[in-house]
């Protein structure tokens, strides 16, 4: 292999457009293809900005075209020519109009047939693609995401600079705190038998910069929680975190507003409507079933729980008398799309989200059927057709349970397991949303009580105060979602700020003083010596690049990126360790046996 001798790069192989032509020039990078043509060679050179065609050919000093005639897919070079216009154009690639005619060529590296091709198009298992990440991150579409990532980060911090945000960074080896996901816990070596925990966001240190003086604070920051895997979750994942004093939820939904409008711009060219619409949460439900609906599209629930209070069929009657409900969507016009084989596809989806089944009529220009209807009076049935506005070419799908939080799970899954079969989301569409007025309370069957749906230290509605003890379930906080297309981009809330409010909501989630204080005691403290009202809210930072460039999953935007199982395929961690690194931690391992 040879070294880079004099031979510094000029230009980036992606930027050169035939306005550049006649310039002559150093690029580098490594072969995506080489052809030779007999007499003439042609080598598509890839750098981190796209690709440039260099060529080589009779009029070639016969040393570097001999050295070029070697060259195979993925040997890193550098070389040195004059650029031109090409003779056969394209478009397909930005630097399509112009080529390299090389009169240096170095090889600085070789390299080996590797384990798929590395090119956009490719059909190659994910785990192998994440085994070798560093050569899928060579292809142009897992590149992209990383360096517009870089992108999005800079005008991020360019717009709260510009907001006067103070960039601030906090501990990653914090205490460890209850009403969260699993902790990731760090054994302390100088103290045995304690352990740090990574955060899970930086809630509490946030708050306590407000208690500071600072007034405005951010960071784009690391997080971390032990939980099982999705499409759009990371055991390690990035947030923007904000906070700010002296505001109302409106401030804060306005600061970042134009955050997210100043992005779309100047990374996308997208020119995003502001404000954004905002939605009570209890609307959201009724209507969508969600509480990060997809507005692209129609679909929305409907409750006809009063037409079929009393009918004859066991199932609506039943969830009614239980205190439940019984909704259904209209899919206008799908009959031709959602035949009988299809409704028993979203039957398994509503099982999936917890309901018993999914009732259905089907009104077609030839029949009606139903899986329910024969067990309806005339009546009954002309007066659920005319609530739903059932017409001809209409299905109704219809979810009846005890539980209201089923049957909006159900139907809210419905609606976009239809919308995505019938082709009625429209890709291109941006629609932002806020959503308002989140129960503060949420009741845990597993753990028997209330729980924070936010986290503690959420202020609650001023007029809901006098309900915290007698009615916790009505209860509504001063939190606020940022939806994007269904999914959640960002959340906060405006926080407390009265120690006495603090200490009577932690009672009302279950903690005794002590419990409080061991958990949460310093910044119980900090409140005693003044708290300014603040408020904020944190981004999901990998999802915001993932909804930005289309993508399905936030593994496409992560550089380095875990599998279901919480492993990262390249590295192979995480792994066994020494004993003697066990030893120095105090740590015993016991593993857990399970039963046969």
């Amino acid at each position: 292999m040879e070294t880079m001798g004099n031979l510094r790069r000029t230009h980036y192989c992606g930027t050169l457009r035939a306005r550049d032509a006649g310039i002559q020039m150093t690029v580098a990078g490594s072969i995506a293809k080489c052809r030779d043509k007999g007499g003439v060679i042609f080598a598509d050179l890839r750098d981190t900005t796209g690709i440039l065609q260099l060529i080589f050919d009779d009029s070639t000093d016969r040393a570097v075209f001999e050295k070029a005639s070697g060259l195979k897919s993925e040997y890193v070079v550098i070389a040195a020519g004059t650029l031109r216009e090409r003779e056969a154009k394209t478009d397909k690639i930005p630097t399509g109009e112009v080529e390299l005619f090389v009169t240096e060529l170095r090889v600085l590296s070789g390299a080996q047939t590797t384990p798929f091709e590395v090119r956009d198009g490719i059909n190659v298992n994910d785990q192998l693609r994440l085994k070798y990440r560093y050569l899928d991150l060579r292809r142009p579409s897992m590149h992209e995401p990383i360096v517009v990532r870089s992108k999005i980060a800079k005008v991020v911090r360019d717009y709260y600079d510009e907001q006067h945000f103070v960039e601030i960074e906090t501990p990653m080896l914090i205490k460890s705190t209850p009403e969260g996901a699993r902790d990731y816990l760090v054994p302390s070596r100088v103290q045995p038998g304690h352990f740090y925990a990574l955060p899970q966001s930086p809630q509490l240190y946030k708050q306590i910069l407000m208690l500071s003086g600072f007034d405005r604070y951010y960071q784009i920051v690391r997080c971390f929680r032990d939980e099982d895997l999705r499409a759009d979750r990371q055991p390690e994942f990035t947030q923007i975190d904000m906070e700010m004093s002296f505001v109302t939820e409106d401030d804060v939904m306005a600061m970042n507003e134009g955050l997210v409008k100043r992005v779309f711009r100047e990374v996308l060219g997208v020119d995003v409507e502001t404000p954004f619409r905002r939605m009570p949460y209890s609307e959201a439900m009724a209507r969508y079933g969600s509480d990060k609906p997809d507005t692209r599209f129609g679909l929305e629930l409907q409750d006809v729980t009063d037409v079929l209070r009393e009918s004859g069929f066991a199932v609506f009657k039943s969830a009614v008398e239980a205190g439940g409900s019984v909704r259904l969507i209209n899919a206008k016009g799908l009959a031709g799309a959602l035949t009988r084989k299809e409704i028993d596809k979203l039957v398994d989806v509503a099982k999936t989200y917890g309901a018993k089944g999914l009732a259905y009529t089907r009104l077609t220009a030839d029949s009606v059927t139903s899986s329910f209807e024969k067990f309806l009076s005339e009546e009954e049935k002309a007066a659920l057709h005319k609530a739903a506005g059932a017409e001809t070419g209409d299905v109704l799908l219809v979810v009846a349970d005890a539980k209201n939080s089923t049957v909006f799970a159900a139907l809210g899954a419905l609606r976009l397991a239809v919308a995505n079969k019938c082709g009625l989301i429209d890709p291109d569409k941006f629609n932002f949303l806020w959503v308002t007025d989140f129960p503060f309370f949420e009741y845990s069957e597993e753990e028997g009580r209330w729980m924070a749906m936010h986290h503690p230290f959420t202020m609650p509605r001023a007029e809901d105060l006098d309900k915290v003890e007698s009615d916790p379930g009505s209860v509504r906080a001063l939190a606020y979602d940022m939806v994007l297309n269904g999914c959640e981009l960002g959340g906060g809330s405006i926080r407390i700020n009265d120690p006495a409010v603090q200490d009577r909501m932690l009672k009302a989630l279950g903690f005794s003083e002590e419990r409080a204080r061991e958990s949460f005691g310093f910044l119980m403290d900090a409140y005693q010596y003044g708290a300014p009202p603040h408020g904020g809210m944190a981004f999901g930072f990998d999802r915001m690049v993932m909804l930005m460039l289309k993508r399905d999953s936030i593994r496409d935007v992560i550089a380095f990126p875990k599998v279901q199982n919480a492993g990262e395929p390249m590295s192979g961690c995480p792994e066994t360790v020494e004993e003697k690194q066990l030893r120095e931690l105090s740590i015993a391992y016991a593993p857990i046996e399970t039963e046969e």
